[in-house]
């Protein structure tokens, strides 16, 4: 009893093993999310209703990097934090570090004043030295009070706050608030697609992938950037030297949904989420399968960006983005 407990005890540990089994990624991209979308490369693409969550950021890229320093995620850089910066510079500050002379003065008498209170001699026995009386104090009080008044009035024109900064702008405008605005953001202009684009992009899903499964470079360069075409030739370079190939077969697309289009330049871009199935098997050098399956297909989506002359040209892939 005991040895049947533990073998349906282990094979009840290994179905999630076997039901989450990571499915073949040797598709054209390889699971990878590469290539290029102007001046979106490094921006999340907005989510549609079969990319709800998230899309993974790019591994590999052509286009470089903005340093996270000069624009944050947001548009909110180093320019809101100058803003911030500036608009705390120019508040007014306390009497006491406007006037230090005079706050020394004023702190001066009411410490004389607890000393005699601390001594037994009562708060103002501090200022009467020897045998002086209160009235003597009192009159001393009034010339220094009126001495203090006399030195503010002289004083108070200059301690207002200056409200603009040394360029002449206001510190609630200027360059400052155009930081996270359109002159911070490359020039670019959402465009509107017709179905002839969307059934060039069913058509480029396809051919991509047969040309990749037939290691069709020459294909390839006609459908796809040279980026993306070094990406693949790279990829399936790396099958070869490990004495695999990758076939990919009865391609179906399913579905899509455009995420964003839009012009800059001369090119315009379109990233669109495409859900699609497959049969993705990888073989050895003697044809034994390594990874996927010959039978049971796949059913993928990503998120495929095109791109193409603005006014001539065909569309091509300028990148593969995976979806979360």
């Amino acid at each position: 009893m005991r040895l049947r407990f533990f073998s349906l005890f282990m094979a009840l540990m290994c179905l999630p093993l076997v039901a989450f089994a990571p499915q073949a990624d040797a598709r054209a991209g390889s699971g990878r999310s590469m290539g290029s979308r102007g001046s979106h490369t490094w921006s999340e693409a907005p989510r549609t209703s079969l990319t709800p969550n998230w899309s993974r950021p790019m591994e590999r890229s052509v286009t470089p990097q903005a340093p996270p320093s000069s624009m944050g995620r947001g548009g909110m850089g180093m320019g809101a934090s100058s803003f911030g910066s500036r608009a705390m510079g120019q508040a007014r500050p306390p009497f006491t570090a406007r006037h230090p002379f005079l706050s020394g003065l004023a702190g001066g008498f009411i410490g004389a004043g607890l000393f005699g209170m601390l001594s037994g001699h009562g708060f103002f026995s501090g200022f009467s030295g020897g045998g002086g009386s209160f009235f003597g104090f009192l009159f001393q009080v009034l010339i220094i009070a009126g001495i203090i008044s006399l030195l503010i009035r002289l004083w108070k024109k200059p301690s207002l706050p200056n409200t603009a900064d040394q360029s002449g702008n206001s510190s609630f405008g200027g360059t400052n608030t155009n930081a996270f605005g359109p002159s911070s953001q490359p020039s670019s202009a959402p465009v509107s697609l017709s179905q002839e684009d969307y059934t060039a992009f069913q058509k480029l899903l396809v051919n991509v992938q047969e040309a990749w499964s037939n290691q069709d470079i020459a294909s390839l360069q006609r459908l796809a950037t040279p980026e993306m075409v070094s990406y693949f030739n790279e990829q399936l370079s790396n099958l070869t030297s490990r004495g695999a190939r990758n076939v990919v077969s009865q391609v179906q697309f399913l579905r899509g949904d455009l995420s964003e289009a839009w012009h800059e330049n001369d090119m315009t871009y379109a990233t669109v989420a495409l859900r699609y199935s497959l049969i993705d098997v990888t073989t050895d050098s003697m044809g034994n399968v390594i990874d996927g399956s010959r039978t049971e297909p796949q059913t993928v989506t990503e998120l495929w960006t095109f791109a193409r002359a603005e006014g001539r040209g065909n569309w091509i892939l300028s990148a593969i983005q995976q979806a979360g």
